[in-house]
């Protein structure tokens, strides 16, 4: 296993990263991108044991081992648990499709990343182009990823993949279709394994990390941050041995689809987690502004806390319902996956509200804590933002900055996107929801309830 210092020292790699049209050449002491890289290093460290393996990397092999892996996915590193996703989707895709060859690859892969404790990002996304047309029929064939040229070695891609978080700060790229392709579009099914640092690789980045001297009124988003990568492959060369998919089409579609389980359980477990903080935050402010006995603030954060327990309930079925693979790896039940992330997704701006309805106008406008420490007016602050039976003024402005970074800043508008687009966005988890839920035996229990014959005209 790498060690934090050794992950600094493996980003030294020549990998071509870039950020607000400047070429970054040294990623662990850039200003802005600099912070996620620590927080990676970071999780190296945390979970370092000589000799032994990451406990991310392993294959969860029951329901008892997808609850246990839940906690440590949450105090790891985005890419640490996009890593583990990205191992989680091919497996999947590789269990799905049953080649043999791939799945030899896909094995071999999985092997090379976790003996030497790397990190992989998902590229799942294309440029799409005009998103009326087919990968096929575009004006620019490039509009998504395809094979330009293939040798007797391997095979040269072209294209670009959008929103891979972590992307500049990993080390391997999976690059997976984004959707079912059909005849004659061979070129792009293409599943391949492509080194950060590959010749022709540019990677392009955006952060909502905090731009402010003094972090203290960013706590979250100081420490929680990962930069997106707009990851383009400018005629890349990918040997044979990497790519897992090259040119069946039939298989697209198992490729681009094996993602959303497992992105979809990530997305599900932080929401749960994401609901309850939501209520912790809600009921402290309440508590500080003197109104939590109020009966609208009661009944607001009523309902934000049996939205949380819903949350919570379907993760909890997600993984009691579990099923297997073939290869003894455990699956989280898809229909309770889909149906909770749908349900924690849709309902995030409504929890949202309630907490910014609770907390007030001072969510944005509360001073700046540095400004407590200025000899003119920081005790006026202080004591202007004092709340009730004698809360302390700082305490209360800490809680209003925790509430804008958390919800309302930078990072909450990444929040308010990533929770409903992660896992293909919501149309995509309604369709599998209603692809994985007994709609024949809910018509028969109305059938039944209605008197109703079976076999009934309709």
């Amino acid at each position: 296993m790498m060690t934090g210092a050794e992950y600094l020292a493996s980003l030294d790699d020549g990998r071509s990263i870039f950020f607000e049209g400047e070429r970054v050449e040294d990623l662990p002491r850039h200003p802005i991108l600099g912070s996620a890289v620590d927080a990676v290093a970071r999780c190296y460290d945390r979970l370092h044991s000589p000799g032994g393996q990451s406990p991310l990397m392993g294959i969860a092999r029951s329901a008892a081992d997808l609850k246990a892996r839940l906690p440590l996915l949450h105090e790891a590193d985005m890419v640490a648990h996009v890593t583990y996703q990205s191992i989680m989707t091919l497996k999947t895709a590789a269990g799905r499709i049953g080649d043999k060859r791939y799945a030899e690859r896909v094995g071999c892969f999985v092997d090379y990343v976790q003996s030497r404790d790397l990190r992989v990002t998902e590229c799942i996304t294309d440029a799409k182009g005009d998103r009326s047309l087919a990968p096929g029929k575009q004006k620019d064939p490039d509009s998504y990823t395809r094979v330009v040229e293939r040798k007797a070695g391997g095979v040269v891609i072209r294209g670009a993949k959008l929103h891979i978080s972590g992307a500049a700060l990993g080390h391997e790229l999976m690059v997976i279709p984004t959707k079912a392709m059909k005849p004659g579009e061979d070129d792009y099914a293409i599943a391949c394994a492509v080194p950060v640092n590959a010749a022709g690789v540019k990677i392009v980045n955006t952060s909502y990390a905090p731009r402010h001297k003094d972090t203290r009124d960013f706590p979250i988003s100081t420490i929680h941050n990962c930069p997106e990568g707009f990851v383009i492959f400018d005629d890349v060369f990918v040997p044979n041995e990497r790519s897992v998919l090259d040119g069946e089409v039939q298989h697209a579609a198992v490729f681009a689809h094996s993602p959303g389980l497992w992105e979809r359980l990530g997305g599900l477990s932080f929401l749960a987690d994401e609901a309850d903080q939501l209520v912790g935050f809600a009921q402290l402010i309440a508590e500080a502004n003197g109104l939590a006995r109020e009966s609208h603030i009661k009944e607001k954060i009523s309902e934000m806390i049996i939205h949380a327990t819903l949350v919570r309930a379907a993760l909890e079925a997600a993984i009691s319902n579990c099923s297997f693979g073939p290869d003894g790896a455990a699956y989280p039940d898809e229909l309770y996956t889909n149906a909770g992330k749908y349900h924690g997704a849709a309902s995030y701006h409504q929890m949202v509200r309630h907490l910014h309805d609770i907390a007030g106008g001072s969510v944005l406008t509360a001073p700046a804590i540095a400004d407590l420490e200025n000899n003119e007016i920081g005790s006026l602050v202080r004591k202007y933002m004092a709340g009730a039976n004698g809360v302390d003024g700082e305490y209360r402005m800490r809680l209003f900055h925790a509430i804008r970074d958390l919800t309302a800043d930078a990072y909450g508008g990444w929040k308010f996107v990533t929770n409903i687009q992660a896992g293909g966005g919501l149309y995509a988890q309604r369709i599998v929801t209603r692809k994985h839920y007994d709609l024949e035996g809910a018509k028969q229990k109305a059938l039944r309830l209605a008197g109703i014959a079976k076999d009934a005209t309709h």
